[in-house]
């Protein structure tokens, strides 16, 4: 097996056991590993992506947002390259929704080529998902 494939089956193994117990807000509960899959497929499906580094930041670019994952935990084991990526795209939790939202319009023109590539297949993949099903709790 390559050493990419080996690679992305670890950054994937990780995000699975970091997301484990999380589901999406969809009327299914489809679980939450789902996303960050989804997004790596939109880069490389759709947009062509090679970039190793990018694909596993796709993978983990929700977890130091939403699981008890740090960024120094994310450096240690998959590089100071990815684990830059996904800083880049995370928001912090610890402020109300609209000044996350912007936060991220204000930041976007500053990010590295990397980050608005998953932060693009991110909103990509959320605005499908909202197309195909209103979220538990929202009005259509």
């Amino acid at each position: 097996m390559s050493s990419d494939a080996v690679l992305l089956l670890e950054t994937v193994n990780f995000a699975a056991e970091k997301h484990r117990n999380q589901r999406r807000k969809d009327p299914d509960k489809t679980p939450y590993i789902n996303h960050p899959i989804g997004v790596a497929r939109i880069l490389s499906h759709e947009g062509g992506v090679t970039d190793i580094q990018v694909l596993q930041a796709a993978l983990l670019h929700d977890t130091v947002e939403d699981t008890d994952t740090s960024p120094a935990e994310l450096e240690e084991k998959f590089g100071s390259v990815v684990a830059g990526i996904v800083q880049e795209v995370t928001d912090d939790k610890s402020l109300p929704k609209q000044e996350r939202k912007r936060q991220q319009v204000e930041h976007a023109p500053h990010c590295s080529h990397q980050a608005k590539l998953v932060k693009l297949a991110d909103k990509l993949y959320n605005l499908r998902d909202l197309n195909r099903c209103t979220p538990t709790g929202q009005d259509l």
